[in-house]
């Protein structure tokens, strides 16, 4: 498969990277050093894969030009027509990777995000495996060097957490976690379970990127902000001040709750972020929807009641059902040290479906 480019596309972008360089090297004000430099991460591994791509195809069209030189003595002539098929090989590959690299970004990779998390259906059992849920992102994440801060935590009833929103901050957060969306299934003989008969139960997983203000605007007039008192553990209240904050966005009828915080003006702040980031994501979800026309992607639709994975303890086997992808290393992932296994996997049937839709336009 032969792969080209606008050669006026590469130009450009090489351009912009110079241009970025030379006034990034001139000593800009401190909100446009910070601007380019944000801009020139971007950029800078897309230009080392174009001029890797211009080299190869140097190369090639070096060792095209010997060959058809008359001027070649024999021998170079054969040298040079053992190595064509070499040369072509790295032109193809190198191809691919710049043609990856020049896919349309998701705007909202970079983000960090809102993690969610409920148990679903399986009572005591659900809560529990929520619990080993965050457990493993949160080791995830610490291995990725981002920060995890709870929101809101509902525990359950012998451990485990029936719900728990908490937000995961750092640099391309979203684009790690966001195949992440959608519903567990756990299969495993519960600690109570003295037949040793295996329980199937499950919890929701959301990830959403988080907003920011500029990202999306709320109209006051559209909020029905109410306070109540913070409760804990048995129903007993943390403290006497009505801390806890509920926030009803009118228009879409979307409702956040933060009790985390002790200061009300923390739980108010708190909530109004959760809610510019579900009122991005819903805004977002509508415009992918528009876009794809009704056609799922392969790693599927984002659909958060839709079943992405299971997790077979007796066996020692996780699979990925939209990518049909299994491990047996269930600890190793659940201890968060594998995920990138599949999150790897399913970015790239992601960029392949991409990449059939742009041959298919």
């Amino acid at each position: 498969m032969s792969i080209s480019f606008s050669k006026e596309r590469l130009d450009t972008i090489l351009a912009r990277a110079e241009i970025i360089t030379a006034t990034l090297a001139s000593g800009p004000d401190a909100e446009t050093f910070v601007t380019l430099s944000r801009e020139f991460s971007e950029l800078e591994p897309v230009v080392a894969s174009i001029k890797n791509y211009l080299s190869a195809l140097d190369d090639l069209e070096g060792i095209e030009a010997l060959i058809a030189d008359a001027a070649t003595d024999p021998e170079m002539r054969r040298f040079a027509e053992d190595e064509k098929h070499d040369a072509a090989e790295r032109v193809e590959t190198a191809a691919q990777d710049l043609r990856i690299m020049l896919l349309p970004k998701d705007a909202a990779d970079e983000k960090s995000a809102i993690l969610e998390i409920r148990a679903g259906t399986g009572g005591d059992e659900a809560a529990l495996f929520a619990g080993d849920l965050f457990r493993m992102y949160s080791r995830y994440a610490e291995l990725k060097g981002w920060k995890v801060e709870v929101i809101s935590l509902s525990e359950g009833t012998v451990g485990g957490i029936k719900e728990i929103i908490a937000e995961v901050k750092g640099k391309g957060v979203f684009a790690r976690l966001k195949f992440e969306s959608g519903v567990h299934r756990v299969q495993r003989v519960p600690e109570t379970e003295g037949s040793g008969r295996i329980h199937t139960s499950a919890a929701t997983v959301a990830v959403l990127p988080e907003a920011q203000g500029v990202d999306i605007e709320i109209n006051e007039s559209d909020l029905r902000i109410e306070t109540m008192r913070s409760s804990g553990a048995g129903g007993q209240h943390v403290n006497k001040t009505e801390s806890a904050i509920r926030i009803t966005h009118i228009p879409t009828n979307i409702v956040v709750h933060v009790q985390d915080e002790r200061s009300q003006h923390k739980n108010r702040a708190r909530a109004m972020d959760l809610l510019r980031s579900k009122l991005y994501d819903a805004e977002r979800t509508r415009k992918d929807s528009e876009r794809a026309a009704d056609r799922k992607s392969q790693v599927g639709s984002g659909d958060r009641s839709e079943r992405i994975r299971t997790y077979n303890f007796p066996q020692g086997r996780i699979t990925d059902h939209r990518i049909n992808l299994t491990l047996y290393k269930l600890e190793e992932v659940i201890a968060g040290n594998a995920l990138d296994e599949i999150i790897d996997a399913l970015t790239t049937e992601h960029q392949a479906s991409l990449l059939a839709a742009e041959n298919e336009a």
